[in-house]
C-alpha cells in the first residue's frame, strides 16, 4: 500500500436537481463520473481517496466512502465531513468535485508538486477546481464552507495564503449541471496526457 501525505476528497454528494439524476452515477465515456473522480485524485499521488456521498449510495472501488446525512444543505457540508473522515497522517487534501470530468490527474500532481498550504487550479486566469488545502486550515476551511460553498469563503478571507496553479495543460474545468452540459462534453475530443 502506498504511502503520501496527501490524501483525496471528491465531493459527490449532490442530487443533481437539473441533471435529472445523482452526478456520482452519471456515466462519462463508459465510466462513472464518481469511478473517474477517484482515479483523477489516485493518478494524481492521493492517498487515500475518501468519497462523500449522500443523494446516491454507491460502492466505489478503491476509496474510502463516507455519508453526508446533510447533503441537501450544499456542498459545505460535504466539505465538512469529507475533511473530518481524513486520516491523522494525512498532512493535506487535494479536494475534486465529481461533476468536472475533463479535469486530469495533472492537475492534481501540479498542486501537490507546487508545495504550498493552500493551493487552486486556474484554467485561463480563473480559478476553479481541485483546490489543495493543509491540514493547518482544515478547521477553519471547515469553519467557513456554508451552504453551496467550499473553500471559497476561506480563500476569500485569507488572499495572502492562496497559491494559483496554472492548469490550462491539464484538462478542462467545466462542470455538468444539465443533460445539455452532459451532450457539450461528450462532443468534446479528449486529450491524453
Amino acid at each position: 500500500m502506498k504511502r503520501s501525505g496527501v490524501a483525496g476528497l471528491l465531493l459527490a454528494a449532490g442530487r443533481g436537481s437539473r441533471l435529472g439524476q445523482p452526478k456520482a452515477l452519471v456515466e462519462f465515456e463508459g465510466e462513472r463520473l464518481v469511478d473517474r473522480g477517484v482515479r483523477l485524485l489516485e493518478e494524481g499521488g492521493c492517498h487515500p481517496v475518501v468519497v462523500v456521498l449522500g443523494a446516491a449510495t454507491v460502492q466505489v472501488r478503491g476509496a474510502v466512502t463516507v455519508r453526508n446525512p446533510d447533503w441537501v444543505s450544499g456542498m459545505g457540508s460535504s466539505l465538512r465531513v469529507g475533511l473530518a473522515a481524513l486520516p491523522r497522517e494525512a498532512e493535506s487534501v487535494v479536494v475534486a468535485l465529481v461533476d468536472q470530468p475533463l479535469i486530469r490527474s495533472g492537475a492534481v500532481r501540479a498542486l501537490i508538486a507546487s508545495g504550498a498550504g493552500l493551493a487552486v487550479a486556474t484554467y485561463g486566469g480563473r480559478r476553479r477546481n481541485p483546490v489543495l488545502i493543509a491540514r493547518e486550515h482544515f478547521a477553519e476551511v471547515a469553519e467557513l464552507a456554508v451552504g453551496d460553498v467550499g473553500a471559497r469563503p476561506f480563500m476569500k478571507a485569507h488572499p495572502e495564503l492562496v497559491t494559483a496553479v496554472p492548469c490550462d495543460d491539464h484538462g478542462d474545468p467545466a462542470d455538468i449541471d444539465t443533460p445539455a452540459d452532459l451532450g457539450l462534453l461528450l462532443q468534446a475530443p479528449l486529450q491524453a496526457e
